[in-house]
């Protein structure tokens, strides 16, 4: 799948390597090294992927993270030197859709843009059907989600997790289970994750989030959906 990535990282070096593996794979790339410059080259260039890196100059990354999903819902994977848990936590609950902590191998980063894209909803399976809990719907061809005839903006993260939740309303899946169906394995993720994406979209689908009738938490399992 060839894509448009922008990549925002100050380090030249750092850069120049993920230019050349996003190019091996085929995608077309285009970097930049502040976070002005980020925003500037999102909005007009509207890329299939951001990477972007957390430390920069002018505008940091979770700033630019803030602005670009605001405005969108491109994917973003962010770059960081910073691994505690809170921090990716931040990220998270900002709007990224993964967070990859440094030092990284760029063969595992490519995985994880590949994952990234392919949840982007350009998937030619037509015939998928169109998932409904209740007046909630989704539809992973056209990957939307609809509220009571509203339309939802959401994550490719959060996303994934009502695509499963709506697959099998009324069943019960466990933090680390819906973790695996975002973001595979990965011993630096944790399952507090789950629960930040979840607050997320409870304020975007639910009529009062703090007291949800759509998605909701069954205590010392983890999450459902219901046909209410």
């Amino acid at each position: 799948m060839c894509a448009y990535v922008l990549v925002a990282e100050d380090d030249p070096k750092q850069a120049e390597l993920l230019r050349r593996y996003l190019e091996r794979e085929g995608h077309e790339v285009l970097v930049v090294h502040d976070g002005r410059s980020a925003i500037d080259e999102a909005r007009r260039a509207d890329p299939d992927l951001v990477v972007l890196d957390v430390m920069m100059p002018k505008v940091d990354g979770l700033d630019v993270c803030r602005v670009l999903r605001a405005e969108s819902d491109l994917p973003i994977l962010m770059l960081t030197a910073r691994s505690t848990e809170d921090d990716l936590l931040l990220g998270l609950d900002l709007g990224a859709d993964d967070y990859v902590a440094k030092p990284y191998s760029p063969r595992a980063l490519m995985a994880r843009v590949r994952t990234l894209l392919r949840r982007t909803g350009k998937s030619q399976d037509a015939d998928r059907q169109v998932f409904q809990a209740g007046d909630l719907l989704v539809d992973p061809v056209r990957h939307t989600v609809t509220a009571a005839d509203t339309l939802v903006d959401c994550t490719l993260a959060e996303f994934r997790i009502i695509e499963t939740l709506a697959a099998e309303p009324e069943r019960v899946f466990t933090r680390k289970q819906l973790l695996e169906r975002i973001h595979g394995f990965d011993r630096f993720i944790t399952e507090r994750t789950v629960d930040v994406h979840v607050m997320n979209l409870r304020k975007k689908i639910e009529p009062d989030p703090r007291r949800p009738v759509r998605l909701l938490t069954v205590y010392g399992v983890g999450y459902k959906l219901t046909h209410a």
